[in-house]
């Protein structure tokens, strides 16, 4: 596993989300030295435009990377190297001299609707094809926007990059032509050729998109640069530490989790449900539209993966509005409400005795619907809100099992061994067994919160030397919390034809929301 025992033994990843930029020091045995963390703002310019600034990325990282070496009091040359992981979906811009040419346009985003569309209309199936990734809020209609709507700042454009490529590029003190893109991101791209890690030059040339503006693909422990001396004041580092490619934040956490064999699966049940795959193969869901495969930071694997935008929010918004209600609670950011709502929910069957809850609140992600609404499908005078609540588990859980159906279909021979549960829900021991049952594989919570930021240390470990075979080092440190949740046999069978019903009704609600007409919701 380890090849080398340099004198320099910390090792330093950074998360650069959508609302915050954390930060975590760790020895090169996976010990959690420190961690910080700061918001990072977020601008509503009009309405519709979600943007950030590229370099608040920059300063919430040097203050988090600054606080972590001042709180831990190592002597900053005994860090070997730092990499990030970010948001995957949203792109920057930076001009030759490798500063912003325009703001960060987030995946909250939605001015590039229309190009989304566009590029479904023309090119879904080739687009889905070779990037394993339908069209979707990302980068290639963003790209589109940008040069059809504002041909002036796109001219200013010399690279696109992300969060993570920005912050290590302006630490290594790259100029903009050298700008990269690790390969955990090209499937969000929506011009790459994904299986063969390049960008495409059909999907290019199709879609008018000026290939040069588009960075270099690298591996995510490519080292782009060593801290320059100004950097080294802002960050607190020391002048000369590597800096590597980093990863998309979902890679991350799946390599931080140690998802690294194919049949395992990366259950994020935070704010939005998140069922990740591991697979030995690359597949594009171009019949469903409902997964996405994103190339694993291990060589030679794969992670098709869907979501839910709402998978926790639901939970929280049946808590807020019903369960507090009725019960008197006055305490709503009680986290103890979760676990007494969850009790009560699993009084009744598994079934719900009929009840079916549609969780896509606020549009359906996987296969993108976005007119689409929540339902719950089904209700008697016999329901109680104990059936409402186990409805909503149930939900989840059906969702997560159609995924795992399209994956059967594209990878017939596949074996599912485990899922692995990480998030706010994985504290449930419960909710935990409904997914297992539903499913029909076991689930085993980890020990831990700072999956990403592992997972961006082990690629900077890499980059210095210190590891060489990143797989086993992920499923060494990947420490079990509480037992594993072995299905239920009895009431998996039990599941089986409410899954089918569940899927039957997913393709009902989706014909009747798409007929309603615009503006109307």
């Amino acid at each position: 596993m380890k090849v080398t025992s340099m004198s320099r033994k910390y090792l330093i990843g950074v998360d650069l989300g959508t609302s915050s930029t954390k930060s975590a020091l760790y020895t090169a045995d996976g010990t959690l030295v420190a961690r910080a963390v700061e918001e990072v703002p977020l601008y509503y310019p009009r309405p519709g435009v979600v943007e950030q600034e590229n370099d608040d990325f920059y300063r919430t990282a040097a203050n988090t990377v600054r606080r972590c070496l001042q709180d831990s009091g190592i002597d900053p040359r005994e860090v070997a190297a730092i990499a990030f992981d970010s948001q995957m979906a949203g792109i920057g811009t930076v001009d030759e001299d490798f500063n912003p040419a325009t703001r960060f346009d987030s995946w909250l985003d939605m001015r590039c609707q229309p190009y989304i569309e566009y590029m479904e209309r023309e090119l879904g199936d080739t687009i889905t094809r070779l990037t394993g990734c339908p069209p979707t809020c990302d980068h290639g209609p963003k790209i589109l926007w940008w040069k059809e709507e504002n041909p002036d700042a796109y001219a200013r454009i010399t690279k696109f990059v992300t969060p993570a490529g920005y912050v290590a590029g302006k630490m290594a003190g790259l100029r903009g032509e050298e700008a990269f893109m690790d390969y955990t991101f090209i499937h969000f791209s929506g011009l790459s050729d994904a299986r063969n890690g390049r960008w495409s030059d059909e999907l290019c040339q199709a879609l008018g998109v000026d290939m040069a503006k588009l960075p270099r693909i690298v591996e995510p422990w490519h080292i782009v640069g060593e801290v320059t001396a100004t950097v080294a004041a802002d960050f607190g580092l020391a002048p000369g530490t590597i800096v590597a490619a980093g990863c998309g934040d979902t890679a991350a956490s799946a390599l931080g989790a140690g998802i690294v064999r194919p049949g395992m699966f990366l259950d994020v049940a935070g704010t939005a449900a998140v069922l990740a795959s591991c697979t030995s193969v690359f597949v594009a869901d171009v019949k469903h539209r409902a997964l996405l495969t994103m190339r694993s930071v291990v060589p030679g694997l794969w992670h098709p993966l869907a979501y839910i935008a709402g998978g926790g929010i639901a939970l929280r918004w049946f808590r807020d509005q019903f369960y507090n209600v009725l019960h008197g609670e006055q305490q709503p950011n009680d986290d103890t409400l979760y676990e007494r709502m969850i009790a009560l929910a699993v009084t009744v069957p598994a079934g719900a005795e009929g009840l079916f809850f549609s969780p896509h609140l606020g549009g359906r992600i996987c296969p993108a619907t976005p007119e689409m609404r929540g339902a719950w499908l089904g209700f008697s005078w016999g329901h109680t809100q104990a059936h409402f609540a186990r409805s909503i588990l149930e939900g989840i859980a059906y969702e997560y099992a159609y995924y795992t159906s399209i994956l059967r279909e594209l990878i017939s021979e596949l074996t599912l061994l485990e899922a692995r549960v990480v998030g706010g829900g994985a504290a449930s021991p419960a909710w935990n067994q409904i997914k297992a049952d539903v499913l029909g594989i076991p689930y085993q919570p980890l020990r831990g919160s700072e999956f990403s930021s592992w997972g961006c240390a082990m690629i900077a470990g890499k980059a210095a030397g210190i590891f060489d075979d990143l797989a086993s080092v992920a499923d060494e440190h990947a420490v079990p919390a509480g037992a594993r949740l072995e299905p239920d046999a009895a009431t998996h069978e039990r599941y089986v034809p409410l899954i089918e019903q569940y899927i039957r009704w997913q393709e009902v609600l989706s014909q009747a929301f798409q007929q309603i007409p615009p503006g109307t919701l």
